[in-house]
């Protein structure tokens, strides 16, 4: 099912379905929106959803309701605001895959349309991609055909480097299955793996002030919600602490981010030089200024 096509479904199915609560009053459909990010982290991806429906005829306010729930990142909140949507008077739910499987057994009447990074038959949303079954369909980005690709990535910010480290969040129900795609593709690249673990963005300034102290490599920032949530404060930290770092995806990066660059690398020392610093241009450091203050002649 392709984006113009699930967008049609969803308003087909609003139309369809009964009026509740402020909807009630405006007398339109409602479209439930479950996620398990921050709106903030998730804008864009709203905008699109909102721009698809337009393209299709609905609007917001006008002739449809769209009721958002947001868990800000906080996997344990997602059955809780979920049961807020699971109403009959609602048209369709539209829900990212932690949303999904909070509310995929108690609702087999309301449409499901979901978003999701891994491969939705083993995650267990649907029974097969070319026939999903009951009342549940979507869309995924593989995201986890991408892995070789963004360590691939990650590498060339520092090509000397024989280490690499990714960043993954415990609760998210395939990191398991990434953290075995990320090692099968460390190893083909010959790189050591580092994982990092965090589920709250409390963790992240203690993360990365360890990362920029012992120059084990770059990062890669796996597809999460929590990441997503917090993608600015992510980006503002592989600039502060020098961390050249691969996002999941471009839609993960804050979109000043996506603009900016990973720290220049010293051609002596292949470290990322820290260009936001004061420190003077060491002899022999090709990028400004390099952050190990070497005096090694640029290598070859």
């Amino acid at each position: 099912m392709n984006r113009r096509q699930m967008i049609a479904a969803l308003g087909g199915a609003a139309a369809a379905w009964p009026l509740v609560g402020r909807a009630q009053q405006a007398a339109m459909p409602v479209i439930g929106f479950l996620n398990s990010a921050s709106p903030d982290g998730y804008a864009r991806f709203v905008e699109a959803f909102r721009q698809g429906l337009k393209e299709a005829g609905f609007a917001d306010g006008q002739n449809v309701t769209i009721e958002y729930r947001w868990a800000e990142g906080q996997y344990d909140r997602v059955p809780i605001i979920a049961l807020e949507l699971v109403s009959p008077g609602v048209a369709v739910i539209v829900a990212n895959t932690p949303g999904v499987l909070a509310i995929k057994s108690a609702v087999t009447t309301i449409p499901i349309a979901f978003t999701a990074s891994g491969d939705p038959v083993q995650m267990g949303l649907v029974a097969n991609l070319a026939r999903p079954g009951r009342n549940v369909t979507g869309v995924t980005n593989l995201a986890l055909e991408l892995v070789p690709k963004q360590l691939e990535m990650a590498r060339e910010l520092l090509p000397g480097a024989t280490s690499i480290n990714a960043l993954v969040n415990p609760s998210n129900l395939h990191t398991e299955t990434l953290l075995t795609e990320y090692g099968a593709a460390a190893r083909t690249l010959g790189l050591d793996l580092h994982v990092l673990h965090s589920s709250t963005g409390g963790d992240f300034d203690a993360i990365f002030a360890t990362l920029g102290q012992l120059h084990r490599g770059a990062l890669v920032i796996s597809s999460d919600p929590c990441f997503n949530s917090h993608s600015q404060q992510l980006a503002a930290l592989t600039v502060r602490y020098a961390v050249p770092a691969a996002f999941a995806s471009s839609a993960s990066m804050p979109a000043a981010f996506s603009r900016a660059r990973s720290p220049p690398i010293c051609r002596s020392c292949r470290r990322p030089s820290s260009s936001w610093s004061s420190t003077p241009r060491p002899p022999g450091c090709s990028a400004s200024p390099c952050r190990t203050n070497c005096s090694r002649p640029p290598t070859k």
